[in-house]
């Protein structure tokens, strides 16, 4: 089953007194249920407005998104609320009217605390963000993208701000949190390492996406 497509996406960036840049020029990709893509390319290729484009964050020129309403996005700087803790953070994609009816209140709570189990937080849910490290930061930003049990993740350089060691772990997490061909994982990065994690990777080149060999 097909959980994410674009047809004909473009982005044009208009500058004052300039031509109008053309980032992106007719992307077009499927993504499968369960299915893990990397997105990779040179820095400023378009990598983080593809990404923003498919999680509705930012509006394409032209073209088609199609994507499920339940989804989560893991922002490369965490994009946590500081004066909420640890639990309340995750818990906030479960706030919405269309996410009480995805999932009861009650769920929702035993499965924030269960993923943060799971990514090593379970004594840290009363914790504000400014009393965590950057690693632990991006698992409390993994646990909110897959709080509602979305069937899609979207993840903009999930390892960018992170040491060798660190990011490693954060990339067994996610692929382990989205293991059992239930959550597809769309990532773009520029690191190797977290694109050999996923089954195939995209690599955005003059504005199109093109297959890279393994």
């Amino acid at each position: 089953m097909t959980v994410l497509s674009t047809a004909g996406v473009t982005k044009k960036f208009k500058i004052p007194g300039l031509k109008p840049i053309e980032v992106l020029k007719g992307v077009n990709f499927s993504v499968e249920a369960g299915e893990k893509v990397a997105i990779i390319g040179r820095s400023g290729a378009g990598k983080s407005t593809l990404l923003n484009i498919l999680g509705g964050l930012l509006a394409p020129t032209s073209g088609k998104v199609e994507r499920p309403d339940n989804f989560g996005f893991v922002f490369q700087s965490y994009h946590l609320m500081s004066e909420l803790t640890v639990l309340e953070n995750v818990l906030l994609p479960t706030m919405s009217r269309r996410s009480s009816r995805l999932m009861p209140r009650a769920k929702c709570a035993e499965r924030a605390r269960d993923l943060l189990a799971k990514v090593g937080l379970a004594d840290r849910m009363d914790h504000l963000p400014a009393e965590l490290s950057g690693g632990e930061r991006q698992r409390v930003a993994l646990a909110r993208a897959l709080v509602t049990d979305p069937p899609l993740v979207l993840a903009d350089e999930p390892t960018g701000n992170l040491d060798a060691m660190t990011g490693a772990d954060i990339l067994r997490i996610l692929s382990e949190l989205s293991a059992g061909g239930k959550t597809a994982l769309v990532m773009v990065t520029h690191s190797p390492e977290a694109a050999a994690v996923c089954d195939r990777t995209l690599a955005l080149e003059n504005g199109v996406l093109v297959p890279v060999e393994r």
